[in-house]
């Protein structure tokens, strides 16, 4: 024990240093116990080695590591005390004359062998063996928050693969410790927001932590982490311990819900959606994978807001301009339609020239979206200033659709989902599915299809962020459903819409907020998720963890044969 090491690359004022400090000795003293019982025939100075100077920490503000420095003190004092009540001898360190090496700098841009070395042989060559582990937790800062300087970090860190400026600030720090760790037995464990095993970021950060050997040993799935601060802020994380050789025996803890205590799964391999399967990696598809109907994203106005309405300015607009009736169309942004708001667009798209001109309210309204657009920097939109009349882009489903949120609270079991009329214009802040029946809704609305969406899809701060090429056109649709099992599912939907109808005053904020959502509608969800797990197995899954490693096997088996093969007539490369 007194020749382990412990560095933390982003130590703070020492939190995880002091912990691991106070369990390391803690297990000293059983061992002392174990050994020689309540008389130790000697002094306490003599059988206890762990000390502070086996602590190693890097901390980019002075005071914070000074903190730290003295926190390892204080906590050795506490630990003297704890053994010495043990033991029954008063035991102390003084003079101090070991101090933990706390360095303040910035850990992404110090060489880390200038502060806790690696272990290398007579030569200066690495050894495989070492007693050295990293842990911590480094900054959580998303790609939209980071500073010039921590961008600057990013490119030095994350120089060996291209469009690294998707990847949240903690992603330096795997990249930078897969590294350091290279060709050793060293192990460590990053607490990190949830989003380096979620949506975009998976592809391109764990492709990279793949091929440089890292392994996943151990891992908290998603858990609530809340802090002591008169705030209350919390976050949700996970924990990863990884090195770049393999164990046998990996763990897995699992959350059935965010706020829950942990099981522990035992794991033959965890793959970056901390998932229990194969290494498979969930990358952008621009169509669907299984057999089922093109999704879209809404219409793009384009229009510098003046084609959009509220419920005021369509009055206004209808005083001045009636025969304006006809082209005012209801108009669905994501907030919008969770939250049961009322707007409305100028869908012009059908509209006859000499209607227009008729029309002067209309009129300035499309000389003002002329002028937007004509002012604009990018050249796409200037072009678009010859259309003023047409949104910017139309991609409206012309018969009946499913529309879903790009966004969704996290709070929510489902991401609130239905079916809209031709009529209704989707904006760009939805996604849209013509040609779709009850039973595609039906799956899509399970928890089947919610457990892939929580582990594939990116977030905005915490919400759900629904991805056409990621989450949908990636899903591994139910094989071969019979005839009485899709039947089952279409009833189950089809009671789910039934039962939203019987509260006309909510909205589906409303309608799906955990605190207030109807047992009738909870109810009618539980027998539809029942319907749709019946289509994938006979017998039902216990939790979500269940319900992805079955999904992400079939995944793999639906894309290991995708790109292997020759297509005939062409010859070997």
């Amino acid at each position: 024990l007194g020749k382990l090491r412990f560095l933390d690359p982003a130590c703070g004022c020492g939190n995880f240093l002091v912990i691991t400090y106070r369990e390391l000795r803690r297990l000293e003293l059983a061992v002392l116990k174990a050994l020689y019982g309540n008389q130790l025939g000697t002094s306490l100075a003599e059988v206890t080695f762990v000390n502070v100077d086996q602590f190693y920490g890097i901390e980019l503000e002075e005071f914070p590591a000074q903190i730290s420095m003295v926190a390892m003190w204080l906590i050795d004092h506490q630990m003297n005390m704890e053994a010495s009540k043990e033991f029954g001898e008063y035991y102390r360190r003084l003079p101090l004359t070991k101090a933990a090496n706390i360095i303040n700098g910035n850990a992404l841009r110090l060489d880390w062998d200038s502060v806790a070395p690696r272990e290398r042989n007579e030569k200066g060559e690495l050894t495989s063996n070492s007693n050295l582990f990293i842990l911590g937790n480094p900054p959580f800062v998303s790609k939209q928050n980071r500073s010039a300087e921590q961008n600057a970090d990013m490119d030095i860190v994350c120089n060996e693969f291209p469009n690294h400026g998707i990847l949240d600030y903690v992603s330096a720090w795997f990249v930078k410790t897969t590294s350091f760790i290279k060709s050793t037995q060293i192990r460590c464990a990053y607490v990190s927001t949830n989003s380096i095993s979620q949506g975009e970021q998976v592809a391109l950060l764990w492709k990279y932590l793949l091929l440089k050997n890292v392994k996943i040993h151990f891992a908290h799935r998603t858990f609530k982490w809340t802090n002591e601060a008169s705030g209350k802020a919390q976050v949700y994380c996970v924990i990863v311990g990884f090195g770049v050789f393999d164990i046998s025996r990996k763990r897995l803890f699992d959350y059935e819900t965010p706020s829950s205590e942990a099981a522990e799964i035992p794991a033959r391999n965890i793959n970056a959606y901390l998932v229990d399967d194969g290494d498979v990696i969930v990358e952008s598809r621009t169509k669907p994978l299984c057999d089922a109907p093109q999704i879209r994203f809404g219409s793009m106005p384009n229009d510098g807001g003046f084609l959009i309405l509220d419920d005021d300015e369509k009055l206004e607009l209808l005083r001045r301009e009636p025969n304006a009736k006809k082209f005012i169309r209801k108009f669905y942004g994501a907030e919008e339609y969770i939250n049961g708001i009322d707007r409305w667009c100028l869908w012009l798209k059908d509209a006859d020239p000499k209607e227009l001109r008729a029309m002067p309210e209309v009129m300035w309204i499309i000389k003002e979206v002329r002028k937007y657009r004509e002012g604009s920097k990018r050249e796409t939109t200037r072009k678009l200033a010859d259309l003023p009349y047409l949104f910017g882009e139309d991609r409206q489903p012309m018969s009946k659709y499913i529309i879903i949120p790009s966004t969704s609270s996290e709070r929510r079991s489902y991401i609130p989902m239905g079916f809209e009329r031709s009529n209704v214009i989707a904006s760009n802040a939805c996604l849209t599915i013509s040609k779709a029946t009850i039973y595609h809704f039906g799956v899509l609305t399970s928890r089947m299809h919610m457990a892939w969406m929580r582990s594939v899809s990116g977030r905005l701060k915490s919400d759900y962020r629904y991805s056409n090429n990621l989450v949908y056109n990636n899903y591994p649709w139910p094989a071969d459903p019979n005839a009485a099992q899709k039947k089952k599912v279409e009833q189950a939907a089809q009671q789910v819409l039934d039962t939203r109808t019987a509260f006309p005053g909510a909205t589906l904020a409303d309608l799906y907020d955990p605190k207030t959502m109807p047992k009738q509608l909870l109810d009618a969800h539980r027998a539809l998720d029942a319907a749709v797990d019946n289509c994938y197995r006979k017998t039902p899954f216990k939790t979500e963890l269940e319900r992805l490693e079955y999904l992400f096997g079939m995944y793999k088996d639906l894309t290991k044969d995708l790109f292997s093969g020759e297509k005939k007539g062409k010859k070997k490369k």
